[in-house]
């Protein structure tokens, strides 16, 4: 531990550099001028305006949400779509934040058609001061159905082509803002490469419905007596975003910088998504949700826990999870854990004998009443080390997952095929 390690914040994406890797996603909470130099006085280092385009009409209602368990907002939809305020406006502000924060990072989010409208949208966002562009190839509804947002994320081929335009025409950091409504992300990403872009942003949201008003029969959220699907994010979508991130982040071929997106809410997710590969973090259900202050915390939390592990940037620490994210085939198949319970933390609630008995590998069994106690008994010679039961139990640290020593050296599957290696007896397959 490196406790006295000085911490530099500043993140470089693309040529795009900020204070600190903490940006407004493109949506509501980057709305519109006054909101964004708001968020910049509460410590963001950069924010992507919402999407410019050719100004649109909103429905209302637009979001939903999926409360769980007495949480609310795991989850959350939206079916709003892009700017609905005159570019003349939007660009008025841009230069406006630019002239009173000219160390933030302002990245426009531009969506339009035709060659010549990419032409003359970009040409506008550079001369009001944009730092950034990023071409919003995402959006999942109402947009995509006009032939723009996620209609082109989805083609390879059109992506190219159009942020080839964008580079031919910009003078700045030109970010693709990828779909995850997609069956892989690398070709995507490689289609955004090709095209000349200086990084990518991900995930967008996910196409989805996000319930249904049981009493009217009408999905949420509700617009008169009709709904359409919307866009998922939130919380819920941060171990989706994380997979696509760090798909891209360990391609060979790709190694553009990454934006990371998608279920960003304290300072350990942003931790999480920079050890996967991002040089920033894009945050926008958690401020909808919490308000721009949320950052204070995230900053604070960031400095520490590089001043702790003695990291003194953002790029030492970038990728350092990236080369133990393997493929399933090179996973030791000999390491062997089984689950210990701490029997001065059990309160003896047996949440972790249900789990097993009906969820797993009958392992974990109630002690012997004459034992006089609650704390259960694990079978070692069944259990797989699973973890159901350290994932159920209400006590931090009661259960650890133990390695054992089985005498076996490692040995993978692709090994066993191609070599022959022996494997450990299999256990919990009665």
């Amino acid at each position: 531990m490196a406790f006295g390690t000085s911490v530099d914040l500043t993140s470089n994406t693309g040529g795009i550099v900020t204070p600190n890797p903490f940006w407004l996603a493109s949506a509501p909470p980057a709305n519109s001028g006054a909101q964004i130099m708001r968020a910049f006085d509460a410590g963001w280092g950069g924010a992507v305006w919402k999407t410019l385009g050719t100004p649109i009409q909103n429905v209302s209602s637009r979001f939903g949400a999926l409360h769980f368990k007495g949480t609310r907002a795991i989850g959350f939809n939206n079916i709003e779509l892009i700017t609905d305020r005159p570019l003349e406006v939007n660009f008025r502000e841009i230069a406006e934040v630019k002239k009173r924060y000219p160390k933030h990072g302002v990245i426009v989010s531009l969506m339009v058609e035709t060659r010549d409208e990419w032409r003359d949208i970009i040409k506008r966002a550079i001369d009001a001061g944009a730092d950034g562009l990023e071409l919003n190839f995402g959006c999942p509804h109402g947009m995509c159905e006009r032939g723009m947002g996620s209609a082109v994320g989805q083609e390879p081929a059109l992506n190219e082509t159009i942020t080839s335009w964008a580079v031919e025409f910009s003078t700045v950091p030109v970010l693709v803002k990828l779909t995850p409504n997609v069956d892989e992300i690398n070709p995507h990403g490689l289609a955004a490469k090709r095209g000349g872009a200086h990084g990518v942003s991900l995930i967008n949201t996910i196409k989805s419905l996000i319930g249904v008003d049981i009493d009217r029969f009408v999905p949420e959220p509700r617009v008169a007596s009709l709904s359409t699907n919307g866009g998922y994010c939130g919380a819920a979508v941060k171990p989706i975003a994380m997979h696509m991130i760090g798909c891209l982040a360990r391609d060979p071929d790709f190694g553009l910088p990454i934006s990371g997106i998608g279920g960003v809410a304290n300072w350990r997710d942003a931790v999480e998504f920079i050890l996967l590969g991002c040089s920033s973090v894009q945050v926008c259900t958690e401020v909808m949700l919490r308000g721009y202050r949320v950052v204070g915390d995230m900053i604070e939390g960031l400095t520490e826990y590089m001043r702790s592990h003695g990291f003194s940037t953002i790029e030492e620490m970038r990728g350092k999870a990236v080369p133990q994210f393997s493929e399933w085939g090179e996973l030791d198949l000999n390491y062997e854990t089984v689950a210990k319970i701490d029997p001065a933390k059990c309160i003896g609630c047996h949440a972790c004998v249900v789990a097993c008995h009906d969820g797993a590998h009958q392992c974990i069994h109630p002690a012997p009443k004459e034992a006089g106690t609650r704390v259960p008994v694990v079978d070692e010679s069944e259990c797989v080390g699973c973890n159901l039961c350290q994932i159920v139990c209400p006590v931090p640290d009661c259960i650890t997952m133990a390695a054992v020593d089985n005498g076996f050296k490692p040995a993978t599957w692709n090994e066993f095929v191609s070599e022959g290696k022996p494997l450990r007896p299999k256990k919990g397959a009665h």
